[in-house]
């Protein structure tokens, strides 16, 4: 019987330990969250959140990039990546614009970034599915609608992924360095 109550004590003991751990974790990820007060978005002066995206930035127009503007960036971060994709595309997600190391402190990109651009800290152009470098616009086939993502990952590192980098090889030079990140969407069909 004694060794019964013993092991129950600890049984409790232990129960009680895991729930203050757990109580404490809880409570320092609230204060960090109140230490970032502010959360990483990404804008365009051109199209709002699922709105479409003009034709000016598209295969059907002047095929530039449209202007992009973000705020928020988190506390540690090293550099910043922006992927754009077509989760729509008919033969899989179809990537349209890769850029790594993008400085820290800067709060967007201008409209036309072109490969000669000088781009903030060096950043560098990937490698699109067209296998081209540099931003390809929308252009899907006619039909519906297809969304276009312009995510921004704020990183506690600046990946250097070897070559001109497609986005798989970007995703895995990113993989445990994400601080956090934003996305906008925008459409476009024909």
């Amino acid at each position: 019987m004694y060794r019964f109550m013993t092991f129950a004590l600890a049984m409790l003991l232990s129960v009680a330990a895991c729930k203050r751990s757990d109580s404490s974790r809880q409570t320092r990820a609230a204060g960090q969250q109140g230490e970032q007060s502010m959360s990483l978005t990404v804008t365009s002066s051109v199209f709002k959140e699922s709105e479409r995206i003009p034709k000016k930035y598209t295969c059907d127009g002047d095929d530039i990039s449209p202007p992009l503007e973000w705020s928020g960036i988190p506390k540690g971060t090293q550099s910043l990546t922006l992927i754009c994709d077509d989760p729509d595309a008919p033969m899989g997600t179809w990537t349209h614009w890769i850029l790594c190391g993008l400085a820290p402190d800067s709060t967007g990109l201008p409209e036309d970034v072109r490969l000669e651009t000088r781009l903030p800290s060096g950043a560098r152009h990937g490698m699109n599915s067209w296998h081209r470098l540099g931003y390809g616009g929308p252009c899907p086939p006619p039909g519906k609608p297809h969304r276009y993502y312009f995510k921004l990952y704020a990183l506690d590192t600046l990946i250097n992924p070897p070559g001109s980098p497609d986005k798989v090889a970007v995703e895995k030079a990113m993989e445990g360095h994400v601080l956090e990140m934003a996305q906008l969407m925008g459409r476009y069909g024909r």
